[in-house]
C-alpha cells in the first residue's frame, strides 16, 4: 500500500469540481462528485438530535442505494429551515440528478455553513449547473476546496493497494475546522474508491475506520447539526468483491482506509480554528480498546490542557485530571505520563523534570502526550489541537 497526496477523483471512474456559486461572499462554494458507474455507499452520520435535512435525506440514499454523485455546497448549513429546508435539500438532488441523467435518489446531498438560514436555491442552481459542465479527473483539487468553510487549507488523502492482481484506489476529501468533537459524525468527508466491495462490507469497513480516526479527534467539543463521512464503491478496479469481513482482500482495503481516514483526522485537528499545534494523545495500558479511547479523547478535548500546550506550559495535572473525569475505569495509582521526550509522572504522582526541555516539546508543531494505565493491553490514539485567542476571534464573527 502506498499513500499520496490525492483527492476524490483519485480512482477510477470518478469525476468532480468545484465551482463559484456566491453563497459565500467569495472563494468557491459547491462541489459535485460523480461516478461513471453505480456506487455501493455507506455512512456515518452526527449524533445530534438537532439533524440538517440533507442528513436524514442523505442516510436514507445510502440505504436504499446505488448511488451516483454527490453535491455539497458551504457557506450555509440548511439546518433548523423547517419544511423549506427539506424542500431545498430534495431540489439540490433534482437539480443535479437533470444535469447528469440519473435518477435524484441517486444523489447524496451535504450541506455546511451557518445555521437557520434558508439556501439561497437560485444560486445553488446556477453553480450546480456550472459544477456539473465542468467535471473532471482535475476537479477533485476545486472540490475539496469548496466544501471549506473556516478551514485554512484543503484536505485530501488517498491510497493505493493491490488486491488480487488488481490495482484497488481510496480517495478523499475532508472539511473540518471548527464545531469538532470526538461523536461521530464530528466533520464532512467524502471518500471514494474503484474497489469491488458489496454494501455490508463497506459500511463495516467505515464504521471501524471512524472509530480510530474521525471519533478520535476534537478541536472545540460541539458535534454539529450536518456532519457526515460517506463512501463510495464503483468497482471499476475490476477486483473479486469483497464480500467477507474475514477475507484477506477485506482486510488490505479496511487497512488501506484506516489509514486515508487517520490522515484525514490528523489534518482537521491540526487545523482546528486558530490552532497552532497538533495534540497527539496516546493511551497504552488501559483494561481494553475502549476504555483507552475514552480517556484519549477526554485528554484532547480539555480546554485546560490544550490552553497549556498553547501557552508552552507543562501542566501535567491536567493530563491526569482528564484522565480521572474520563468516565474510563481507572486507577490512578498506576498512571504514569509522558509530555515529549521526558516523563512527568509516575504512579500517579509528579516526578522531577527539565522545565526548560517540556517548553521545547510544547513548542513544537506537534505535541506528544503519553499515557500507560497499566492496567491491561487496551490501546488508542486521540488527536486536537491547542486552545489560542484566535478561536474566540474566528467565532465572534462566523456569521460576518
Amino acid at each position: 500500500m502506498r499513500m499520496v497526496e490525492e483527492g476524490v477523483t483519485f480512482p477510477q471512474g470518478f469525476l468532480a469540481a468545484g465551482v463559484e456559486a456566491h453563497i459565500k461572499k467569495k472563494d468557491v462554494d459547491l462541489a459535485v462528485v460523480y461516478s461513471e458507474d453505480p456506487c455501493q455507499a455507506a455512512g456515518v452520520f452526527t449524533t445530534n438530535k438537532v439533524q440538517a435535512s440533507c442528513v436524514s435525506y442523505t442516510r436514507r440514499a445510502v440505504e436504499q442505494g446505488p448511488v451516483r454523485a454527490l453535491v455539497v455546497n458551504s457557506g450555509n448549513a440548511n439546518a433548523c429551515t423547517g419544511p423549506q429546508g427539506v424542500e431545498d435539500t430534495i431540489q439540490m438532488a433534482r437539480l443535479v440528478a437533470g444535469e447528469l441523467g440519473i435518477e435524484p435518489h441517486e444523489v447524496l446531498v451535504a450541506s455546511t455553513g451557518v445555521i437557520g438560514v434558508n439556501l439561497p436555491m437560485d444560486r445553488i442552481a446556477g453553480g450546480i449547473k456550472k459544477a456539473c459542465s465542468q467535471l473532471s479527473k482535475d476537479g477533485g483539487e476545486s472540490a475539496s476546496a469548496a466544501i471549506m468553510t473556516t478551514d485554512t487549507v484543503p484536505k485530501q488523502a488517498g491510497a493505493e493497494l493491490t488486491i488480487g492482481d488488481c490495482a484497488v484506489r481510496i480517495g478523499a476529501m475532508a472539511k473540518g475546522s471548527g464545531m469538532i468533537h470526538p461523536n461521530m459524525a464530528t466533520m464532512l468527508a467524502f471518500i471514494t474508491t474503484d474497489a469491488a466491495i458489496t454494501r455490508e462490507c463497506l459500511q463495516q469497513a467505515l464504521r471501524d475506520a471512524t472509530a480510530i480516526s474521525f471519533n478520535m479527534i476534537s478541536v472545540d467539543g460541539d458535534t454539529s447539526t450536518n456532519d457526515m463521512a460517506v463512501i463510495m464503491a464503483n468497482g471499476r478496479a475490476g477486483n473479486e468483491i469483497i464480500a467477507s469481513p474475514a477475507s484477506e482482500s477485506y482486510s488490505l482495503f479496511k487497512s488501506a482506509l484506516d489509514q486515508v481516514c487517520i490522515a484525514l483526522a490528523k489534518m482537521i485537528a491540526r487545523d482546528g480554528e486558530g490552532a497552532t499545534r497538533l495534540i497527539e494523545v496516546e493511551v497504552a495500558g488501559a483494561k481494553d480498546d475502549g476504555e483507552a479511547r475514552t480517556v484519549a479523547r477526554s485528554i484532547v478535548s480539555s480546554n485546560l490542557f490544550k490552553a497549556a500546550v498553547y501557552g508552552e506550559d507543562a501542566n501535567w495535572g491536567r493530563i491526569i485530571c482528564a484522565t480521572g473525569y474520563s468516565g474510563a475505569d481507572i486507577n490512578p495509582d498506576t498512571v504514569d505520563i509522558w509530555l515529549g521526550r521526558q516523563q512527568v509522572a509516575r504512579g500517579g504522582g509528579g516526578v522531577p523534570f527539565d522545565e526548560d526541555l517540556a517548553r521545547e516539546d510544547l513548542a513544537q508543531e506537534v505535541v506528544k502526550v503519553r499515557l500507560h494505565l497499566n492496567q491491561g493491553t487496551g490501546r488508542a490514539t486521540a488527536w486536537g489541537c491547542d486552545l489560542t485567542y484566535d478561536y474566540v476571534r474566528i467565532n465572534a464573527s462566523y456569521r460576518s
